[in-house]
């Protein structure tokens, strides 16, 4: 479900719009829980350790997913700096998991909302779909076995492709942003969330890291769960 930013601020208590803050005030973009926002990139620009252009330079801004998608970043706060310039801390996809940086807000296309998130359990083997911090919907999951785990943390859903004929990855397969020391995503790293032609081994701990779902849950999944929606992976 896509919320206006104004509405998303407006109604969990957030500080005014940027031009209406003092210098270096930071606003919050999303909690990751009941609002997140996310955008696509306009360029290949700096991603900096701080709101600042002399800032070190800790990574940069790519457009396309390792499978060709326009690549999403998940927003986390806006700031404006001394110079009245507006920059953006957003997550970073790749290794190592769990980078943060800050671009300018320029440098990003509009903002996209969602109320929706994913809980994934390891311990449980079990999947949670959440609407404004709400369970609305869960299902058993098959993940990373001990000697390629599925990494914990807080990620994001990047694309979602419908995946044809009967193949081990079932109808839909997912590309989060978390990344694993090996996994059975073609483009190599990427964890995806994913149908199965193997639903027997469900749940359990089949994986190279995946995280694998019977294929009517997947189906679910792929209905109800937008790009930009953050996936909190719990050990």
């Amino acid at each position: 479900m896509t919320i206006a930013v104004a509405a998303a601020l407006a109604c969990c208590g957030a500080a005014p719009a940027a031009d209406a803050q003092p210098a270096a005030a930071v606003r919050v973009l999303s909690n990751e829980s009941t609002f997140t926002h996310w955008a696509h990139p306009r360029e290949r620009a700096s991603i900096r350790s701080a709101p600042s252009a002399s800032a070190g330079v800790v990574g940069s801004l790519h457009m396309l997913t390792e499978e060709g998608f326009p690549e999403v970043y998940l927003l986390l706060d806006q700031a404006t700096d001394a110079s009245g310039q507006s920059w953006v801390r957003l997550r970073i996809p790749g290794r190592p998991n769990g980078r943060t940086g800050w671009v300018l807000r320029a440098d990003l296309g509009g903002f996209h909302g969602t109320d929706m998130a994913l809980r994934v359990n390891i311990s449980l083997l079990r999947a949670t779909l959440f609407r404004d911090g709400q369970s609305i919907w869960s299902a058993p999951v098959g993940v990373g076995k001990s000697s390629t785990p599925t990494p914990t943390g807080r990620f994001w859903v990047r694309e979602l492709l419908s995946v044809p004929g009967e193949t081990l990855y079932g109808p839909y397969a997912f590309g989060t942003s978390d990344y694993s020391v090996l996994t059975e995503w073609p483009a190599g790293g990427v964890v995806g969330i994913h149908g199965t032609n193997e639903p027997e081994l469900i749940p359990g701990r089949p994986s190279h890291g995946c995280i694998r779902m019977r294929n009517a849950d997947i189906t679910y999944l792929a209905h109800h769960l937008p790009i930009g929606a953050p996936v909190h992976i719990v050990g």
